[in-house]
């Protein structure tokens, strides 16, 4: 029953990887600041050779601005959350450990009697 339900579902398992694949990718896209800082940087060249306007300037370097500040607000979220589920994990993990031994030292204590 299980090898008939891996071939049903491999086409869903195949589109999920797909998804998850596009979404990390995109949102490495995202989260890269080289390109915005090579854009901000493009542009304080523009302004300087007189190719755009001050009004110009300004629009463009605020929508970058934000985009950075975005990009740090998302980073802080996310791996603030990462963090957590780590030290989450950690704890059960200890807790698993101190069951293990107290279950250990049970059966060492019936055998030695």
């Amino acid at each position: 029953m299980l090898l008939i339900d891996d071939i049903l579902l491999s086409p869903v398992k195949g589109l999920f990887y797909i998804f998850k694949q596009i979404h990390k990718a995109a949102e490495e896209e995202f989260l890269d600041e080289e390109n915005i800082t090579a854009e901000l940087s493009e542009l304080y060249m523009m302004l300087e050779t007189g190719k755009i306007t001050e009004e110009e300037f300004d629009q463009k370097e605020s929508e970058l601005l934000n985009r950075l500040e975005q990009i740090e607000e998302y980073k802080k979220k996310y791996f603030e959350a990462v963090e957590e589920s780590e030290e989450h994990e950690e704890a059960e993990d200890e807790d698993t450990v101190k069951k293990v031994t107290a279950k250990v030292k049970k059966k060492r204590g019936k055998n030695s009697a």
